[in-house]
């Protein structure tokens, strides 16, 4: 069964011609984006997205189509990178503006068409934002080098331009140069994975720190890029664990916002906040009921907004396809 949302794709085209014949004045056009993008595209299903600053548009990943879209003010999307010989399901994306690419983390959970129980895919690509051309792909399977299973879940750009990845099935943390020349950053017992579940997930940087969430016990860690055998946990206090922690993001406000799902069985739909007095060695937490089902990804929007993500994981893992995804202002 596909659910099969509204199309108001022929509505937008009208109001296209009617603004540029002048029968429409210019303050009936949408801002872009609005405080709610309600997105459709044939069974998508997006975990990830981020806002594209230098062409004013959202890029969403495709766990179903292994594809990165461009998100037209309309919902509907346009394809912008598809590299079959190498994606299998998109997970975390990250711009690289000083590069002009888009980087993706690539993984296979086993709901993608080009799922294949035969391969380990763990990796990560970079393409050029203006053509989607594949400028580099790196084998993160092979970087472990340890012959275990690997999923390359959520990425984030570090100050020189390397990107630092997280492995959802092995405590594991890859260091990426803009090369594409990969290293194990940090590979501790204390960040595995339950058996047949998600361990590592959600990265953000604060200056020369990662604070990376694990999915299946919602607890917080730091590493420090100079020293990632510091690895140490953050104390947080103020309400229950968030079991089934997912996407992450630090607002210029210092705040980190996230959110968590019961995707992985355990968790609940809510979206919350971290606050740290003393550089993220502690944490206060406080959490509220999410707005969406199954949000996955908390995401930079234009200026100081943010935006969660619902591509209805819940439906795609339930073996139900489904056309829509909700990107709302927070």
């Amino acid at each position: 069964m596909t659910i099969r949302p509204f199309r108001t794709a022929a509505v937008a085209a009208l109001a296209a011609v009617l603004l540029g014949a002048g029968a429409l004045p210019a303050a009936a056009a949408r801002p872009y984006p609005p405080s709610v993008l309600a997105g459709h595209a044939d069974s998508l299903h997006p975990e990830d997205a981020v806002w594209d600053a230098a062409h004013g548009r959202f890029l969403v990943g495709s766990l179903r189509h292994g594809t990165v879209s461009v998100v037209r003010p309309d919902g509907s999307v346009r394809t912008l990178v598809d590299d079959p010989e190498h994606l299998v399901s998109v997970v975390g994306i990250q711009i690289d503006r000083a590069r002009g690419r888009v980087l993706v983390a690539n993984a296979d959970p086993g709901v993608g068409l080009r799922h294949d129980p035969a391969r380990v895919v763990a990796g990560i690509g970079a393409y050029d934002l203006e053509s989607g051309r594949r400028i580099f792909y790196t084998d993160l399977a092979a970087v472990a080098a340890d012959g275990g299973r690997h999923f390359a879940n959520d990425l984030v750009l570090g100050p020189d331009g390397e990107a630092y990845v997280t492995d959802s099935f092995a405590p594991v943390m890859y260091r990426v140069r803009p090369d594409g020349s990969a290293t194990v950053l940090v590979r501790d017992a204390r960040l595995a994975a339950p058996v047949g579940g998600f361990g590592l997930n959600g990265i953000v940087r604060v200056g020369r720190t990662l604070l990376v969430g694990k999915y299946d016990d919602g607890t917080l860690w730091r590493v420090s890029i100079d020293r990632p055998g510091e690895l140490r946990q953050v104390a947080v206090t103020g309400g229950d664990r968030p079991v089934g922690l997912d996407g992450l993001l630090r607002t210029r406000d210092g705040v980190l916002h996230g959110v968590t799902n019961r995707l992985g069985g355990g968790g609940s739909d809510t979206v919350v906040e971290l606050r740290s007095a003393d550089g993220w060695r502690s944490a206060v937490l406080t959490a509220r009921p999410a707005p969406d089902p199954a949000l996955t990804a908390v995401v930079a929007g234009p200026g100081e907004a943010a935006y969660t993500l619902s591509g209805r994981m819940d439906l795609l893992f339930a073996g139900v396809l489904d056309d829509r995804f909700t990107l709302r202002r927070l």
